[in-house]
């Protein structure tokens, strides 16, 4: 029996994606629910499980678009499992994908040189001589006039004497001649870097963006981590970091500023009563941004471990486009990257983005004397079409004063119980 194999919805809104990479070849055993491919949406990268065991017969080239629900590989399910042995088997595991790529490998470079012995003309051989590579006097008074060096220029001469026509018909190389490597290489980018790509020239170029600044004294927070971290790790299995401060004071200033968790959708405005924090993450195709759902209702536990579980998911390509998908404003750490300062831009249809930045000791003005604090600087990007600049500049305050003052404003004088030790 034949299978059609067709390319699954990976979600709502996603009509077509690319294939990534094969990881099976065509002719290969496979087993079922063996990933047989990666594909890439405009939101992730997912593999492709096979629907049964059998011989697979491939569809589609690496790199082609196809719609959801195309044909993308033909699986005979009646075909006979091959024995397990380097000789014969074909499938996925580690010494039968070894010894198949090497012979691939082999017969692609006797292919190759069977080609070349039967169409390629040898090149004659060059006699290697004192003039080989050596400028005529005539030669050298125009390399020198050129300033071209004579080593760089190929000569047709006898024995490869450089001849004064190969001076003249020399061409001096752009800028200062270094002799160092100049290749370059080109490749397709994935189609999720592609939509990341229009999603922000398109926030640029249609959105009012601005960004504000402002600094936030780190102290009290390396107070708090300092005396509980250990005890928090302990009994909760995650690490007690920043980001569960940094969302628990955002989603205290979105809910005094109501105007940042809104978004435009036509000449309507929309405003939401809760607030799903994006968090951008590194993941192995780059940057992805899931989403923690109702932020609002979490804890300082809560949002570490949603923070970790996503992390993880992204890291190990496991996230989904579910767990991507809406989002009412962004959080952004380029801090783990030593960023100082940097203005985000606006992850659409939301109208802000908060920046996170480095750490670093700084010399400031407390109670009238100079003391040294570490000092992170904090970027608020926000579209001015729905968020006045005092509404920006109070939303950015609100935080900076949450995480300047946590004991009081995130945990309500009581870090036993916001810390659930």
């Amino acid at each position: 029996m034949i299978l059609e194999m067709k390319v699954p919805s990976p979600g709502e809104s996603i009509t077509e994606v690319e294939i990534a990479e094969w990881l099976v070849q065509d002719g290969d055993y496979v087993e079922k629910d063996q990933a047989i491919a990666e594909v890439d949406s405009d939101k992730a990268t997912l593999e492709l499980p096979a629907e049964a065991s059998g011989t697979i017969t491939l569809k589609a080239e690496v790199g082609d678009a196809v719609e959801v629900g195309a044909v993308v590989c033909l699986i005979d399910t009646s075909a006979e499992k091959p024995s397990d042995t380097p000789e014969t088997y074909k499938g996925g595991g580690d010494e039968g994908g070894a010894n198949k790529e090497e012979t691939k490998e082999l017969m692609k470079d006797l292919n190759s040189g069977e080609t070349k012995a039967n169409h390629e003309k040898a090149p004659a051989p060059t006699n290697k001589t004192y003039a080989s590579g050596t400028a005529s006097p005539a030669a050298k008074k125009v390399l020198a006039e050129k300033g071209i060096d004579a080593s760089t220029v190929q000569g047709t001469g006898k024995d490869g004497r450089i001849t004064k026509e190969d001076a003249i018909n020399a061409v001096p190389s752009m800028g200062t001649p270094t002799g160092g490597n100049r290749g370059s290489s080109r490749s397709k980018m994935s189609m999720l870097r592609r939509k990341v790509a229009e999603r922000l020239v398109e926030a640029k170029n249609t959105t009012a963006m601005l960004t504000t600044f402002n600094e936030v004294d780190m102290t009290p927070i390396f107070d708090i981590r300092k005396q509980y971290k250990e005890e928090f790790k302990a009994k909760h299995g995650v690490g007690l970091g920043f980001m569960s401060f940094f969302t628990l004071a955002v989603v205290r200033a979105l809910k005094m500023y109501p105007a940042v968790n809104s978004m435009i959708d036509g000449k309507e405005m929309i405003s939401y009563d809760f607030c799903d924090i994006s968090i951008a993450v590194s993941g192995p195709k780059g940057l992805m941004v899931p989403v923690i759902r109702n932020a609002e209702n979490l804890s300082f536990r809560g949002v570490e471990s949603e923070v970790k579980r996503l992390a993880l998911r992204a890291r190990d390509g496991q996230i989904t486009v579910d767990e991507m998908t809406g989002g009412t404003f962004t959080i952004s750490n380029g801090g783990v990257f030593g960023s100082m300062l940097s203005t985000p831009i606006i992850n659409p249809p939301q109208s802000g983005i908060l920046g996170m930045h480095n750490i670093v000791e700084r010399p400031v003005a407390v109670d009238g004397k100079v003391e040294i604090r570490p000092i992170m600087y904090v970027a608020l990007s926000y579209d001015h079409r729905i968020i006045d600049g005092k509404e920006s500049v109070g939303f950015l305050v609100a935080v900076k004063e949450a995480l300047e003052n946590p004991i009081e404003l995130l945990m309500d004088n009581n870090i036993t119980k916001a810390l659930e030790m």
